[in-house]
Formats: C-alpha cells, sequence, structure tokens
C-alpha cells in the first residue's frame, strides 16, 4: 500500500511548485519572475512556498535538476547529434531558463552555494555521455580526431556552454551552429 500522510503531501507540493516554477521562468524569465508570482501559482504565500526549500538558491537549482532530468530521460532513448540540437533548440525558445543556467552555473563556483553539487554531479555525467557517444562514432567509422573522447567531450560541451554567454548576449547568434560546426570538422562527411 501506498505511503500517505504529510511527507507525501508535501512532496507532492514541492514537486509541484518546482513545475510551476519551471514553467514560469521558461515563459517570462529568469530575471523577469518572481518567487511571489511561483507561489501564487502553487496557492502559497511566499512564505509557504519557501518551506519547501532551504533558500531561492535551492529552489532555483532544484528547477535546473528538474530541468536536466527531463532533457536526459528524453535522450536516454536515443543519442544522438540531433538529439543534442533539439535541446539547443528548446533552449532558444526558453531564455529564461538559460538565464538560470548561466547565473547558477556561475554562481557553482563556490563550493558553498546550493547549485555546487549540481554542477559537480552534472558536468562529470555529461563528459562521459559525450566521451560514449564520440566513442561510439569513432569505432563505427563516423568521427575521425587524433583527441581522446574523454578531451573531445570537455570540448564540445564547454562550446555548448559558451554559446549560450554569447546567446545571451546577443540573441541573434545562432545556438546551432556551432555544434553542427564541430561535428563537421569531425565527420566531414556528414550532412548538416
Amino acid at each position: 500500500m501506498a505511503k500517505r500522510g504529510p511527507y507525501e503531501k508535501g512532496e507532492a507540493k514541492r514537486t509541484e511548485i518546482l513545475h510551476a516554477a519551471l514553467e514560469t521562468f521558461a515563459a517570462e524569465g529568469y530575471r523577469g519572475t518572481s518567487l511571489r508570482k511561483v507561489a501564487a501559482k502553487c496557492n502559497l504565500s511566499l512564505p509557504g512556498l519557501m518551506h519547501y526549500f532551504d533558500s531561492k538558491e535551492d529552489l532555483l537549482t532544484q528547477v535546473l535538476r528538474m530541468r536536466d532530468e527531463t532533457a536526459r530521460m528524453r535522450q536516454d532513448e536515443r543519442t544522438s547529434p540531433e538529439s543534442y540540437r533539439e535541446i539547443i533548440r528548446e533552449s532558444a525558445k526558453t531564455p529564461g531558463l538559460v538565464e538560470l543556467f548561466v547565473s547558477m552555473a556561475a554562481a557553482a563556483s563556490d563550493p558553498g552555494h546550493p547549485a555546487h553539487e549540481h554542477f559537480a554531479e552534472r558536468y562529470p555525467l555529461l563528459r562521459e555521455r559525450v566521451a560514449a557517444f564520440a566513442r561510439k562514432r569513432m569505432e563505427e567509422g563516423r568521427m575521425s580526431t587524433v583527441v581522446p573522447p574523454e578531451r573531445l567531450a570537455v570540448l564540445l560541451l564547454a562550446v555548448a556552454d559558451g554559446i549560450q554567454l554569447q546567446w545571451l548576449i546577443d540573441r541573434s547568434t545562432d545556438m546551432e551552429q556551432p555544434i553542427d560546426d564541430i561535428m563537421r570538422l569531425l565527420d566531414p562527411e556528414r550532412e548538416t
């Protein structure tokens, strides 16, 4: 029998808050969203909303975790250059989440920041996934490089993160093209 009671209700409310925050930041932007607006969507006061999180930064970190988990679940079904492009396209449609990601990534350099642990877990996981993808493409003869897969993964993630920052500053910047260009350098036979 499923466990019922305050804990289950609390977890359900916390999940509701995270979904509301993710949706609000995606639609209205990182800078344009107040936590009061998120609280109102969940029929809570601001103190009521904050009851479920250690701090505003904790809530924002959990929003990023949810965004990453959703993207990871979609990618688990297939890892391909097109699946990475889909994530980039989605980012272009949700500038508020890109702003949140870039801001929190910078803040996470402080080991005491709530986002530090998330990013410390995130990058090794992503590097391994990208390295495995590159290794497989190399074994299939579909990618050629003298750079080992593990170092190539670092480069590809640096390009993906860096282009997001450039895009925030100049929205005319194409976020997909640098990824396509790198893949083209690695696989000249690949069609764009």
